[in-house]
């Protein structure tokens, strides 16, 4: 009788154990960052973004549904390959239940292959290639911060209505750069401007000398960097070598941040026009979010690593509404739900991406600024509806469904 009755209790207890933690795999939530932490991405996302997710788990408490959540990372070094062996690895031997950032197209796009293989969320905030929500999309995937089409619109656009409607592009030579390529000749030539010639560089080179004198030759008006990080960066210092801006051309930063002005410095960043989803100083809520990663970090966040946090955020709230982190279930309210804290406002498309309002800066000169970390003067807003592109738009052969 009294095993009888033990026997009994065991199962009256495990029945009345709280569902919710029930519906938590492996009894908790494992996010992977995975990105660039060593190469010319590393300012961009890098280990700030591992910081910023961080922030985003204690900020939330620690715990969903009960449930702890841990973050953890590794350098995917720009390599396909290496993020695609780490994808599978966290996804089949390391419970990993979602992996975010993703820096470099070409990765993101191998990655979210895998995820969707796997039926595993994936948020994309560090690649910028609109085919992460076009012909590549998949259920389980998220854009978050940035595209191409965004930077088209936003910094192509200024350039083109201040009389920039001639351009020669100096583009990356991967998925990434040929898509912001491809995105502003696309904005420039349907506003009467015209595209007079493009040269391709690999990724991470140190000199640009030849690119830019075959730019600075072809008498275009603007000068078009497609690419990021040090390559940007790189770039616009050998451009002021040879004098390009004061020869009458301008340097259009298709994909320039917070971080890479800083890196770069306003002696030689000054004037350059940009856009960004996010900046340090836009009002309250960003300046008391930026001021608390600027204590665990000792710089301010860039849209990349504010979308990080933004993301691994809205990752933990739908988890928690759903009462699951099952994949399908959590999916479906990433689609439902709009975002709405500290980094950002906006809704998330059929397509997965997440659409909001972008911004057109100009980076200050030296005498502008008056105090540390003050870069930019807002320019222009971008309506997200105009930033990105609807799903129809897009491509996505799901977003209809």
């Amino acid at each position: 009788m009294k095993i009888s009755y033990l026997v009994s209790a065991a199962l009256l207890a495990a029945t009345v154990m709280p569902a919710a933690a029930a519906e938590i795999s492996d009894g908790k939530v494992k996010i992977g960052i995975l990105n660039d932490q060593s190469g010319v991405y590393a300012d961009f996302g890098g280990k700030w973004s591992v910081e910023a997710a961080k922030m985003a788990v204690e900020d939330f408490g620690g715990k969903v549904q009960g449930a702890p959540v841990e973050i953890v990372s590794a350098d995917h070094q720009n390599k396909p390959d290496i993020a695609s062996n780490i994808a599978r690895q966290w996804y089949d031997t390391e419970q990993v239940d979602s992996i975010m950032e993703l820096t470099t197209s070409s990765v993101a796009l191998a990655v979210q292959g895998i995820s969707k293989e796997k039926k595993k969320i994936d948020i994309v905030t560090g690649a910028a290639t609109t085919e992460l929500t076009g012909k590549q999309c998949s259920p389980y995937g998220f854009h978050w911060a940035y595209d191409t089409h965004s930077q088209a619109v936003g910094t192509g656009g200024a350039l083109v209505q201040q009389g920039g409607d001639s351009w020669f592009f100096v583009t990356v030579d991967y998925a990434f750069g040929y898509s912001l390529k491809e995105q502003t000749a696309k904005f420039v030539e349907s506003h009467g401007g015209k595209v007079v010639g493009e040269v391709r560089y690999p990724l991470g080179s140190t000199d640009y000398s030849s690119f830019l004198l075959q730019a600075q030759s072809s008498g275009a008006k603007v000068i078009g960097l497609a690419n990021a990080g040090l390559d940007t960066s790189n770039s616009i210092k050998q451009a002021a070598e040879f004098g390009i801006v004061q020869g009458g051309q301008r340097l259009a930063a298709l994909l320039f941040t917070l971080a890479e002005v800083h890196g770069l410095g306003l002696e030689a960043a000054q004037g350059v026009v940009l856009t960004e989803g996010f900046y340090w100083d836009r009002d309250d809520k960003s300046r008391d979010f930026a001021q608390r990663f600027f204590k665990r970090t000792n710089r301010m966040p860039n849209m990349i690593q504010a979308a990080t946090y933004s993301a691994v955020t809205q990752y933990l709230k739908a988890i928690d509404k759903a009462g699951t982190d099952g994949t399908e279930a959590v999916a479906k309210e990433l689609h439902a739900m709009p975002v709405n804290d500290v980094t950002a406002n906006g809704k998330v498309q059929a397509d997965g991406n997440m659409v909001h309002d972008m911004y057109l800066y100009q980076v200050k000169s030296p005498s502008e600024s008056t105090k540390e970390w003050d870069y930019y003067k807002p320019l222009a807003t971008i309506p997200g509806n105009e930033a990105f592109l609807s799903p129809k738009e897009s491509g996505c052969p799901t977003a209809g469904e």
